[in-house]
């Protein structure tokens, strides 16, 4: 798979994937900007909105019959964090040229039709609908309570942001219900105004297709695309070490038959020149792996818990270790958990462990390439992390990654936060309504 990259307009970059592995290709623009308290739930609510319809298909049937005349192709609107950057726009997903049933050529199409949604929304008086703004507006909310229902994720995002309360990473990227639910559609308008002048704008292609036609295709679709001065100053900013001498602690009850305990640790100085090949294999060493040190010894050998896994997010230094445990279990499962970390900075692992995590990075990486989503989200992170290199490229780094290496990564990481969600009691209304 041959990769380049081009800015083809101010601060609107190119990469082309050029693939004939995949019967679909894919096609995603993602403006890139701050992660901000203040405008994350504006940013959520933008591709949805621009989703619903445009100035030459005005509503969703209208959007719905174009993708069925492009044999089912698909737009989908997509918000994603990485570290304090927030990406936000579209995916489309279409026929390879090759499989259409006439020979039909898709992508100047796709092309246009995710153009057109960026660029001319449908608008009244000049404004985003204000109709469309409602309604996603109310869908925006209800997702944003739908997070306590998983509440393995929901710990997770608890303790990111009370650990980070001080920081827009504590932030997610639909923002918070006040802030939704504060937006009106001339606000909206407005942002969504000062995006299309101010991002650095990232699309990317997979499929069979060559450079100068992807190419061609974007540059009719965007040419009617507003610049002004691109703000090139986005970024995350790293914490190195941990907010105080000592590990800050959050509890919270629900009605959970589970405990969730969740603790958050920076990666540490290690940030400052990050190799990521060897965080990620220490990660895979310590908790990202069936072969794991936490999953074979805190869950399977030792039974202190349902699950436990560790992530690392190098784009802002920071790892989660997640767990389910029974109630009674959190001082137990929280020191085996900091054992297994102790074990590592102390080189206490034998060298077929850290094959074993060297193989599965490598696997999971060259997995990449079996998925033009994937494709799409690694490279996309690559750029954030100014890493120039493929899958493959980036599983041969992992596979050389010593455990000097991976020693390092240990001896770097701090704790700095716990959260547990324990069981509290049930609210029962009508037992309160009848004690008033």
């Amino acid at each position: 798979m041959d990769i380049k990259r081009k800015e083809i307009f101010p601060g609107v970059w190119l990469s082309c994937l050029q693939t004939d592995k995949f019967k679909s290709d894919c096609l995603s623009l993602s403006l890139l900007t701050q992660l901000e308290r203040e405008t994350v739930a504006l940013n959520a609510l933008v591709p949805r909105v621009l989703s619903r319809g445009t100035a030459f298909h005005p509503d969703m049937d209208s959007i719905s019959a174009a993708c069925d005349e492009l044999y089912g192709a698909r737009i989908l609107p997509v918000v994603r964090k990485k570290g304090e950057v927030l990406a936000l726009g579209f995916y489309a997903g279409f026929i390879a040229d090759r499989y259409t049933p006439n020979g039909e050529k898709l992508l100047e199409s796709v092309a246009r039709l995710l153009g057109e949604m960026l660029v001319s929304p449908a608008t009244r008086g000049g404004l985003l609908m204000k109709a469309y703004v409602e309604s996603e507006k109310e869908k925006l909310i209800d997702d944003i309570r739908a997070r306590i229902n998983d509440k393995r994720s929901y710990a997770a995002h608890r303790l990111i942001e009370q650990m980070c309360a001080y920081e827009d990473y504590g932030c997610d990227d639909m923002g918070d219900e006040a802030n939704a639910a504060s937006i009106n559609y001339i606000d909206l308008t407005k942002h969504y105004r000062s995006l299309l002048q101010e991002c650095p704008i990232e699309i990317f292609y997979c499929g069979n297709s060559g450079f100068r036609r992807v190419e061609s295709a974007l540059k009719d679709a965007l040419m009617a695309l507003p610049r002004g001065d691109i703000n090139y100053e986005i970024g995350t900013d790293i914490r190195m070490n941990a907010v105080s001498a000592q590990p800050r602690y959050f509890e919270e009850e629900l009605d959970v038959t589970q405990g969730k305990l969740e603790l958050g640790f920076r990666l540490g100085e290690i940030m400052d020149d990050p190799d990521f090949a060897a965080i990620r294999v220490f990660n895979a060493l310590y908790g990202g792996t069936a072969t794991s040190r936490l999953f074979l010894n805190v869950r399977e050998k030792l039974s202190l818990c349902y699950y436990a896994d560790s992530f690392c997010d190098r784009l802002k230094g920071i790892m989660l270790v997640s767990s389910g445990i029974e109630f009674d279990k959190f001082d137990e499962t929280k020191s085996e958990i900091l054992a297994q970390l102790d074990e590592i900075r102390n080189g206490l692992f034998s060298d077929e462990e850290l094959e074993f995590a060297r193989k599965a990075v490598c696997s999971q990486l060259v997995s990449l390439t079996d998925s033009p989503g994937a494709l799409e989200d690694f490279y996309l992170t690559q750029t954030l992390t100014g890493l120039d290199c493929s899958p493959e490229e980036y599983a041969a780094l992992c596979d050389m990654v010593s455990r000097e290496d991976v020693i390092s990564v240990a001896k770097s990481i701090e704790l700095d936060s716990v959260y547990f969600l324990k069981a509290g009691e049930v609210w029962d209304e009508d037992e309160e309504e009848e004690d008033d």
